[in-house]
């Protein structure tokens, strides 16, 4: 299934498309002029000429318009043949059976089931994702409901400037977005206090920077002093030099990032996992059918294969993880040399841990990048 192919096919026929309507409305306003000249004509010398007159004025007209004619009938014939072809390139690039394309495994239909769950959830669409949950028979499925309809209830609030529910989400999670690293809750209280200090004036601003941002004061004391400079601009920060407070592009990404941070505390990737999964198969699908299909002529079976002869490329934002090499033995981690995390930090594959402590989990050897020494019973298998 080559997409770029269709595109391209596509992108033809809708340009011969817009050719054709633009030349057949010139034809047809061309007709229109010819015809509004005759009628003219005939209207113009109404008492002066005769029938043989008009006669002669449509036998013009008529002949005009055989002329006119091919010139409407080619350019439709240019736009059927695209249409013609589009069809048949569809029929030929396009693969019914993608069934091939997948490994026979066993599916465990209730994961799956609790993937697609969440999915609907997580794009707001809590009415299809009950219905789903009822019809599929999985109410363990319905666990991320609540808090995903929390987050959303979070951002139709923000959409309506309310920062209330943020801010108290923010609270309540106060340690564990600061673990994260995130500072969240500095630009939720910016956006509140910069709104307090236009509308409501400079006391008000005041007194919610004294309860609400002088505890960031210390880790971000450039912020918090032009914060502080507002003051002097109280209801009146449009025509100041801190003007760019008041972008709606700090809403749009705070929304954003809000979703990311709310996403990250309840263990869940930004991106819904069934969305990246689909997109990513489409992209890798052609490669997987031309393969089933020289495997199928060479009588081979690429079921039991563990690793594909040939590379899938995919798009940089589905490339997740780095191969790993260890840098020892130089030989790529795999399920059963698997990149292995040593007490001092450093990573090597768990074949060269091996050999270095001499099969012996006990053994204590040297890191071949410093000077530490370690044990192989220490050490902790990474996942890729």
């Amino acid at each position: 299934m080559e997409l770029n192919s269709i595109k391209d096919a596509f992108d033809r026929v809708t340009k011969k498309q817009k050719l054709s309507s633009s030349k057949s409305l010139e034809i047809i306003e061309q007709i229109g002029q010819e015809i509004e000249q005759a009628l003219s004509r005939i209207q113009s010398g109404q008492d002066s000429t005769s029938p043989s007159d008009h006669k002669l004025i449509l036998n013009e007209l008529k002949h005009k318009m055989k002329e006119i004619a091919p010139l409407l009938e080619g350019t439709q014939k240019e736009l059927n043949i695209a249409l013609s072809k589009y069809p048949k390139l569809l029929e030929k690039s396009v693969n019914p059976d993608i069934s091939k394309a997948y490994r026979n495994i066993d599916q465990d239909i209730h994961t799956v089931n609790q993937i697609i769950a969440s999915h609907f959830y997580r794009e707001g669409q809590f009415d299809l994702g009950d219905c789903f949950v009822n019809e599929s028979n999985e109410p363990e499925a319905a666990a991320n409901k609540s808090p995903f309809l929390e987050m959303y209830q979070i951002l139709e609030a923000m959409k309506s400037r309310n920062l209330e529910p943020a801010l108290r989400w923010a609270t309540n999670n106060q340690e564990k977005l600061k673990e994260n690293g995130s500072d969240i809750a500095l630009k939720l209280h910016r956006l509140q206090y910069v709104e307090i200090l236009q509308n409501k004036g400079r006391d008000e601003g005041l007194e919610y920077a004294k309860a609400f941002l002088s505890p960031f004061a210390t880790d971000h004391l450039a912020e918090f002093q032009k914060l502080m400079a507002c003051l002097l601009w109280a209801g009146r920060l449009d025509s100041s030099p801190y003007a760019e407070f008041l972008s709606t592009v700090h809403w749009d990404k705070l929304g954003e990032e809000l979703t990311r941070q709310f996403c990250n505390l309840m263990g869940q990737s930004y991106e819904s996992p069934l969305s990246v999964t689909i997109a990513a198969g489409v992209q890798g699908l052609p490669t997987l059918l031309k393969l089933t299909n020289v495997m199928t002529g060479k009588k081979q079976e690429w079921q039991s294969m563990k690793q594909l002869p040939v590379p899938v490329d995919l798009d940089r934002e589905f490339q997740f993880h780095s191969v790993f090499v260890c840098p020892v033995s130089r030989d790529q981690a795999s399920e059963e040399n698997p990149p292995m995390l040593l007490s001092c930090g450093h990573v090597l594959c768990k074949q060269s841990i091996t050999k270095l402590s001499k099969n012996n989990i006990t053994r204590p050897f040297k890191c071949p990048y410093c000077p530490s020494e370690v044990e192989a019973g220490q050490c902790r298998q990474l996942h890729f």
